[in-house]
C-alpha cells in the first residue's frame, strides 16, 4: 500500500500502517484508493471448495429435506409390508420381525450420514465466519467513509463561515462609507 495510507492509519486507528491487522489494512487500502470493498462471498467461498465438500453439502441438503423423509418413509413402509405380509404368506422369511437386517441398514445409513452432515455444518460455520469478517470490513469502510464525509462537511462549513465573515466585513465597510458620505452632505 502507498505511504500516504500511513496518515489515515494514524488518523483513524491511532496506529502506524505496519501494526494494523490484515483486515484493517485491506479496508484502509480500499478507503484510500476509493474502491468498493464489497464482493460476492458465496461465489468466492464456493470456488475454494473441494469435490468432497460440495458432495457433503449436497448429501446434507438432501438428507435434511422433506423429499428424503418421504422417500425414506415409503421405503421403510414397503420393507415392513413386503416382509410382514407378502413373504410371510409365501413362507419365505427374508427379514422377519423385528427386522434385524433393516435395523442394520438403518444403522449403517446413520453412521455414514451423520459425519457427512457434521462436515457440512462445519463448512457452514466456516462460511458464516467468512461472511462475518467480510461484513466487518464493509462496516468499517462505511464508518471510515462517514467520518471522511463529516470532516469534509466540517471543512466546508468552516470555509463558508470564513467567507460569510469576509462578506459581512465588506458590507460593514460599505455601510460605514455610506453613513460617512451621508453625514458629510
Amino acid at each position: 500500500m502507498d505511504d500516504h495510507a500511513d496518515s489515515p492509519a494514524r488518523k483513524f486507528f491511532n496506529s502506524d500502517l505496519d501494526s494494523l491487522s490484515e483486515s484493517n489494512r485491506r479496508v484502509l487500502e480500499h478507503y484510500v484508493r476509493r474502491v468498493p470493498i464489497t464482493h460476492d462471498t458465496t461465489k468466492e467461498f464456493v470456488t475454494k471448495t473441494t469435490f468432497g465438500q460440495r458432495l457433503a453439502d449436497k448429501v446434507a441438503s438432501f438428507g435434511g429435506s422433506w423429499t428424503f423423509i418421504t422417500i425414506f418413509g415409503v421405503i421403510l413402509l414397503s420393507w415392513v409390508a413386503l416382509n410382514s405380509l407378502v413373504l410371510v404368506r409365501s413362507s419365505e422369511d427374508f427379514d422377519p420381525y423385528p427386522y434385524i437386517l433393516l435395523n442394520l441398514f438403518l444403522s449403517m445409513l446413520a453412521s455414514i450420514q451423520a459425519p457427512i452432515i457434521l462436515m457440512s455444518q462445519n463448512r457452514q460455520s466456516v462460511k458464516d465466519r467468512f461472511d462475518a469478517a467480510h461484513d466487518y470490513e464493509v462496516n468499517l469502510k462505511a464508518e471510515l467513509e462517514i467520518l471522511g464525509l463529516h470532516e469534509k462537511l466540517d471543512e466546508l462549513s468552516e470555509t463558508k463561515w470564513a467567507q460569510l465573515i469576509e462578506i459581512q466585513q465588506k458590507q460593514i465597510e460599505l455601510l460605514t462609507s455610506l453613513l460617512h458620505e451621508r453625514d458629510t452632505k
